[in-house]
């Protein structure tokens, strides 16, 4: 290493020492000897050659150096222009702190920046301390974790516009922990890159309660009917020699359960109580490459992890209109532990999830901008879900139920009709109506082996959803026998507890 920095300390100095040597070898030969001209001019070429090399040296040298000093008076040029606008930003940030110091501490409107995943990027301390969370529970966090699952689902189709770059304004009421009601302004202001794209979107919410409104309201004593010695409830239930269903429903719920376990059904579905299970839907072709499905199936757990079952908790959540955020919130979590599991191991290729919805959900105008939302956050394609719509529905709402169907498909998802042929067939009613299962009814497929009937009448669904491109899942199916006749009759899925017992979906 010493050596080296020597060599480049020396180098500059070899070309002028060479046009020294050579100049005194000229004058050597030229005065001290008797060489001929041809050699003096020979020795003076080789001088003006040393002496021009050295010039073009020098020459470059200078170049270098002032192209040098151009750089360097041009980078500090730059430095200077870079601390005079540093020097700006610190007078626009010291001159702008008021005005932040109002946004994060003063202002009343509860503002948050939500990114294009969800997640929580900012938030004043109005909305930190209207939601009556810390810090570390709102930063970077999803929207479902800050704001509840329920407003999530709700505000789905807001969130879905501002993400698309477009302004929402809206109102809703809110209830608190506490069981205090407040009335909300809300406005969804996108926020744009340089690019154009968005990024994100600002969230302002403004208190509009007015006082008068009222905040706790009194939720009405069930009583159980005849406790007033009245009899009129039974009574009621008959108006003009036919009956009343929603008083039916009422004193059916009065004796079933109370108000209080209505009011504890609704708790569960937004605090999350409610387990999934799964029951295999298995392709019944010897040797099939198909995959075989699983139905959802929900429990809500009681305490000592004892189960109710849905008989008991399904006429309640459909009479306090619960069912569509129950729904919302089956298709949410499968959806999630689908992602999960693609991440983790990959899911079998070809495996849908069958969910079954409610009527309140077909009619739902805010549900396929949900599902498309839900599916794009984990990340899941549509053709993993499979959505249930029972025969009664398809009958009853025609219309509506077509295009619930059309809009699920759109997200890519599939469509089956359950309790298939209980009562008289209605495949004139889907013709149009593109599905891709026919789950036949149990009470058919119980009887098969012992009722040529209802054989032949699974026969002849079946044949007719061959024809029209359809495949067929046979419910609840309880026996080896009844396996060997489905396969014979060409059936393609069968479910049951002769197949496969319901498991926790986490299993």
């Amino acid at each position: 290493m010493q050596s080296l920095r020597i060599f480049h300390a020396v180098r500059p100095f070899f070309s002028a020492v060479a046009v020294v040597a050579t100049a005194a070898a000229l004058v050597f030969t030229i005065y001290f000897t008797e060489l001929g001209q041809q050699w003096i001019m020979f020795l003076t070429g080789i001088l003006l050659a040393a002496i021009l090399a050295e010039t073009t040296r020098r020459s470059h040298a200078e170049w270098v150096v002032t192209r040098r000093t151009a750089q360097l008076s041009s980078i500090k040029n730059k430095f200077e222009q870079e601390s005079q606008l540093r020097k700006a930003a610190e007078k626009a940030v010291a001159a702008s702190k008021p005005r932040l110091h109002l946004i994060d501490e003063v202002l009343p409107t509860m503002v948050a920046l939500i990114d294009k995943e969800g997640h929580c990027q900012y938030h004043n301390k109005a909305f930190l301390k209207w939601l009556r969370l810390r810090p570390e529970q709102i930063n970077g966090r999803h929207m479902r974790d800050v704001l509840g699952a329920k407003v999530y689902q709700e505000t789905a189709t807001a969130v879905r516009k501002a993400l698309e770059g477009h302004s929402v304004h809206y109102e809703r009421t809110q209830k608190m922990p506490d069981g205090a009601f407040y009335k909300l302004s809300i406005e969804h202001l996108p926020q744009f890159a340089e690019d154009g794209k968005v990024t994100g979107f600002y969230m302002l919410m403004n208190d509009i309660t007015e006082p008068g409104d009222v905040r706790m309201p009194a939720q009405p004593e069930s009583k159980v009917p005849g406790q007033d010695g009245s009899g009129a409830v039974m009574h009621a239930s008959v108006r003009d020699g036919k009956v009343d269903q929603g008083l039916f429903v009422d004193s059916y719920a009065a004796q079933l359960t109370t108000q209080q376990d209505a009011d504890r059904i609704r708790m569960s579905i937004e605090n999350g109580a409610f387990s999934l299970f799964c029951q295999l839907i298995n392709p019944l072709a010897v040797n099939s490459s198909e995959a075989g499905h699983f139905e959802i199936l929900v429990r809500l757990m009681e305490e000592e992890e004892k189960m109710i079952p849905p008989g008991r908790f399904f006429p309640l959540a459909e009479k306090h209109g619960l069912m569509t955020h129950l729904d919302r919130w089956v298709v949410q979590h499968v959806t999630e532990w689908v992602g999960l599991k693609k991440q983790q191991e990959g899911q079998r290729e070809g495996s849908m999830f069958f969910i079954n919805v409610s009527g309140a959900t077909i009619i739902d105008p805010g549900f396929p901008e949900f599902l498309q939302l839900t599916l794009l956050e984990y990340g899941v394609a549509g053709t993993a879900l499979c959505f249930e719509i029972p025969e009664s529905e398809l009958a009853a709402r025609t219309t509506e139920v077509a295009e619930f169907a059309r809009q699920v498909r759109q997200c890519g998802c599939c469509v089956a009709l359950s309790g298939f042929g209980r009562d008289r067939v209605l495949f004139d009613l889907i013709r149009g109506f593109q599905v891709e299962f026919l789950k036949i009814d149990g009470s058919l497929i119980l009887n098969i082996l012992h009722d040529p009937v209802k054989l032949a009448k699974v026969t002849a669904l079946n044949q007719v959803a061959k024809k029209i491109g359809v495949k067929t899942v046979a419910e609840l199916v309880e026996s080896e026998e009844t396996i060997v006749k489905l396969r014979e009759i060409g059936i393609d899925f069968a479910q049951g507890f002769g197949i496969s017992r319901p498991r926790p979906l986490a299993a």
